[in-house]
C-alpha cells in the first residue's frame, strides 16, 4: 500500500470508529435494556446530520491554514474534537438511563465526524489521479469497514467484558491514532485556491449540471441506499429479539463480517481499474441482491449462529463493492477547486436517503414485521442495480476534469480552478 493510500485508509479508519458504536454498539446495548424500536428508529435520525455537512463543506474549501496545509489544519482541529466529545460519554452509565444526554454527545461526535470527512474526502480528490481512484476508494472503503469493526465489534464487547468506562475509552484511545497520522501528513500547496465564499457556494448546485450526474445521484443511488440502508437497519434489533448476546452481535456485526467487507473494498477497487465500474456494479449489485435475499430467515426469527453470519457476511461485502462503485463515479464528478464541496454534495444525497430509509424501516417493521420491510428493500436494490448499469452504459465514465469544468464551471462569469499538478502530489 503506498504512503498516500495509507495515509487516507488510517484516516477513515478512526474517522469511523465512533460512528460503528453509535450505530451498531449503543443500538444493541438499548435494545438489550428495552428500547423499543420506535425510540431506536429516533436515534438512528442523529444521521441526518452526515449528510446536512454539505451546508458547511464549502467553508472547508474556501479556508485553511497556509501554512500548516489547508485540509490538513482542519483535521487537526476535528480529530482533537472527536476524542474529547468520545470521552464526554463516560459519565452515562448506564446510557439507557438519561438517553436524552446521550444522544445530544452523540450528535455533537456526528457533526464533528462529517466535517472531519469533507476535510479527508477532498485530499482524496486532490492527491489520487483518475486511474487511482477505484483502488482509491477500495481503500477507503476498506477504512470504514476497519473503523467499524473497532467500534461496532471491539468496542461492543469491551462493554460486555469490562463495561461502560472501558468501551468508551477503547474509543477514544482508537480515535486518537489518527492525530498521529495528521499530524504527520505534509499536504501539498494548494494551487487552486479559492477567493471568495460564495464561489464555493455556488459548486453545491453546478455539480450536478454535469452530463449524467443528476439521473446517477437522485435515481440509482437513490434506489441503492434506500433498499440497502432498510434491510441493514433491521439487522441488530432482530439479533437482539432473536435471543443473541450482546458480546455475540459485537463479534459477528461489528467484525466478523467486517472482514470480508475490507477484502471486497479492495478487490472490487482493483477490478474497477480493470474492468470497468459496469462490469464490477453487475456482479456487486447483483450479489446485494441475493445476500438482502439470505437475511430473511434470519429477519423471519431464525437466526443459527454460522448460517446468519454467512448471510451477513455476503450483505457487507457486497454492500462494500456496490460502494467502491458508487464513491469512484462520485469522486469522478468532483472537481479539484471544490473537491471537498462536490464530493460532499453528492455523498449526501445517498446519505441523507440511506439514513431516512433506515429510519422508516424500522417504523414499519414496529407494523408490519421485519420480512415485508426486507421483501421491498430486494425490489428497491435490484431496481438501483439495473438502472445502475444502463446509465454507465449510456454516460461512460465522467469527463476529464477540464472538460468538466468548461461545461460546468462554478461560475459561468468565472475562469475554471486549475487542475493539481498531480507529479508533484505522486511524490507523496
Amino acid at each position: 500500500m503506498s504512503r498516500r493510500y495509507a495515509t487516507l485508509f488510517k484516516l477513515y479508519v478512526t474517522q469511523y470508529v465512533g460512528v460503528g458504536f453509535i450505530t451498531i454498539g449503543l443500538v444493541a446495548i438499548l435494545r438489550d435494556g428495552g428500547t423499543p424500536l420506535e425510540t431506536l428508529g429516533a436515534l438512528t435520525l442523529i444521521g441526518l446530520i452526515w449528510p446536512l455537512k454539505v451546508l458547511w463543506a464549502p467553508l472547508l474549501d474556501r479556508f485553511g491554514s497556509r501554512t500548516r496545509g489547508h485540509y490538513r489544519s482542519w483535521l487537526l482541529v476535528l480529530q482533537t474534537g472527536l476524542v474529547l466529545t468520545l470521552l464526554a460519554l463516560l459519565p452515562f452509565d448506564p446510557p439507557g438511563e438519561r438517553l436524552g444526554a446521550v444522544v445530544l454527545v452523540c450528535a455533537a461526535y456526528v457533526l464533528l465526524s462529517a466535517t472531519q470527512d469533507i476535510a479527508v474526502d477532498a485530499i482524496a480528490v486532490r492527491l489520487l489521479a483518475e486511474a487511482e481512484r477505484g483502488a482509491g476508494n477500495g481503500v477507503q472503503l476498506a477504512g470504514v469497514s476497519l473503523g467499524t469493526v473497532l467500534g461496532g465489534g471491539v468496542c461492543l464487547v469491551a462493554y460486555d467484558r469490562a463495561g461502560w468506562p472501558a468501551a468508551v475509552v477503547l474509543m477514544a484511545a482508537l480515535t486518537a491514532a489518527g492525530l498521529v497520522t495528521a499530524w504527520r501528513f505534509r499536504e501539498p500547496g494548494r494551487v487552486d485556491r479559492l477567493d471568495r465564499t460564495r464561489t464555493a457556494y455556488r459548486a453545491l448546485l453546478s455539480v450536478f449540471r454535469q452530463p449524467g450526474c443528476r439521473p446517477w445521484t437522485f435515481g440509482v443511488v437513490t434506489l441503492l441506499y434506500v433498499g440497502s440502508g432498510a434491510a441493514w437497519a433491521l439487522v441488530t434489533p432482530a439479533l437482539v429479539d432473536a435471543g443473541w448476546s450482546q458480546a455475540r452481535i459485537g463479534v459477528v456485526t461489528g467484525v466478523v463480517v467486517s472482514v470480508p467487507a475490507v477484502a471486497a473494498g479492495l478487490v472490487a477497487g482493483g477490478f474497477v481499474s480493470r474492468l470497468g465500474r459496469g462490469s464490477v456494479l453487475m456482479v456487486a449489485g447483483g450479489l446485494l441482491v441475493l445476500s438482502t435475499v439470505g437475511l430473511l430467515p434470519l429477519l423471519g426469527g431464525r437466526a443459527p449462529v454460522v448460517a446468519t453470519a454467512a448471510a451477513l457476511c455476503a450483505f457487507m461485502a457486497a454492500y462494500t463493492a456496490v460502494n467502491v462503485v458508487v464513491y469512484t463515479v462520485n469522486m469522478g464528478y468532483s472537481r479539484p477547486g471544490t473537491g471537498g464541496t462536490d464530493f460532499t454534495m453528492l455523498s449526501s444525497v445517498g446519505l441523507a436517503v440511506s439514513f431516512v430509509a433506515s429510519s422508516a424501516g424500522l417504523y414499519a417493521a414496529a407494523w408490519v414485521g421485519y420480512p415485508a420491510v426486507a421483501l421491498a428493500a430486494i425490489v428497491l436494490v435490484a431496481a438501483g442495480g439495473l438502472l445502475g448499469m444502463r446509465h454507465l452504459r449510456r454516460f461512460g465514465p465522467p469527463a476529464a476534469v477540464a472538460e468538466r469544468s468548461a461545461a460546468a464551471s462554478i461560475d459561468p462569469r468565472e475562469p475554471a480552478a486549475p487542475a493539481v499538478a498531480l507529479d508533484g502530489l505522486r511524490s507523496l
